[in-house]
Formats: C-alpha cells, structure tokens, sequence
C-alpha cells in the first residue's frame, strides 16, 4: 500500500470514528426521550413521502400534458414566456 493510500485510509478512519463518537454524544445529551425521537422522525419521513408523492405526481401531469398536445398547436417561446416564469415563482 502506497503512502498516499495509507494517509487516505487513515483520514477516513478518523472521520468515521468521529462520526461514532458524535452519535453517541448527541444520543447521550439530546433533550428528547428516544420514543419522542422516533415519532418526530415518523413524522418528518410521512412528510416527506407526502411531498415527494406530490412532486412526482405534478411532474407526471406535467410529462402527460407535454405528450398530449397535439402538433401544429405550438406556441411560440414569446408565448410560453408568462406561463412558464409563473410555473417557476
């Protein structure tokens, strides 16, 4: 094994082994009991599933909504300008 390789593996090890012992003073002096701990986790996955599921299903209308259209009704880039910055705010 190189030097290099042997410095690398050696920081890496320090960060994980401060990622340990991190872990285990935050559970050691969190302000919360680990049952409160676990449903404000609960919580904050169903929120975010719930978002997520939202986006996707505004990027799927949003991906039919492109496929149905029907040629020769185009818009000019002029035309989708307002529509286009109002998706965006």
């Amino acid at each position: 094994m190189s030097e290099q390789k042997k410095q690398v593996a050696k920081a890496a090890a320090y960060i994980a082994g401060g990622a340990v012992i991190g872990a285990g003073l935050g559970l050691l002096f969190a302000p919360q009991t680990g049952v409160e701990t676990r449903r404000t986790i609960s919580r904050y996955a169903r929120k975010a599933q719930a978002q997520t599921n939202r986006w996707g299903r505004a990027v799927r209308s949003g991906v039919e909504e492109a496929l149905n259209r029907k040629p020769g009704k185009e818009k000019s880039c002029e035309e989708e300008r307002p529509q286009l910055a109002a998706m965006l705010n």
